[in-house]
């Protein structure tokens, strides 16, 4: 029987933390931490679509509209390529999400709110990787953020200190870079692959 992999995802601006997780004998063992990127090099549109479309200004809505349009067809593309890209074989997703779904128009929000535009970013940025996963047909669990660690800790059964240890350990086995992104997705990822 093929071990089903677990790929956590973590949204940031121009791609995410991509880390997929096997289970060996109950442990998990990660296969690959990379970025997967969802913007192409030297293509600010593809980058940061709602910082462009904020640039043009309110009096230029529809040109605004059509830069946004263009920006999240390429980054849509670009994160199925990657999506493909990373995992061979079955596997699951988890995609890291917070509580900003109550924005439902990212190009108003980044219009009236400038300070704000990172926020729309990071939420195009989730909505590719989910069209991705579609066009790929990978089944996908969303996971709230901020509730993870104690989603895991029942889940997996473990204290959270064991749950730090454990993912300290499997950063080490991986290297550099290990971040809390890549910790984050690393126990998404871990969650996603237990089914």
């Amino acid at each position: 029987m093929i071990a089903r992999t677990g790929l956590g995802l973590r949204a940031q601006k121009g791609g995410a933390v991509a880390v997929a997780v096997v289970l060996e004998g109950g442990k998990p063992r990660v296969v690959s931490s990379t970025l997967l990127a969802t913007h192409a090099e030297g293509d600010r549109l593809s980058l940061e679509p709602y910082r462009v479309a904020h640039g043009l200004g309110q009096g230029r809505a529809a040109e605004a509209a059509d830069a946004v349009a263009e920006g999240r067809a390429r980054q849509d593309r670009l994160a199925e390529a990657g999506l493909r890209a990373i995992v061979d074989g079955p596997f699951v997703a988890a995609l890291l999400v917070n509580r900003a779904g109550w924005v439902t128009n990212l190009l108003d929000y980044s219009l009236a709110w400038p300070d704000h535009v990172p926020v729309a970013e990071g939420l195009a940025v989730r909505e590719a990787l989910r069209t991705g996963l579609r066009a790929c047909g990978v089944e996908t669990l969303e996971l709230d953020e901020k509730s993870l660690p104690e989603r895991a800790a029942e889940r997996l059964g473990l204290a959270s200190a064991e749950i730090d240890a454990r993912l300290k350990a499997l950063g080490k086995a991986v290297g550099g870079p290990w971040r809390k992104e890549q910790k984050l997705a690393c126990l998404a990822g871990w969650i996603a692959a237990l089914g």
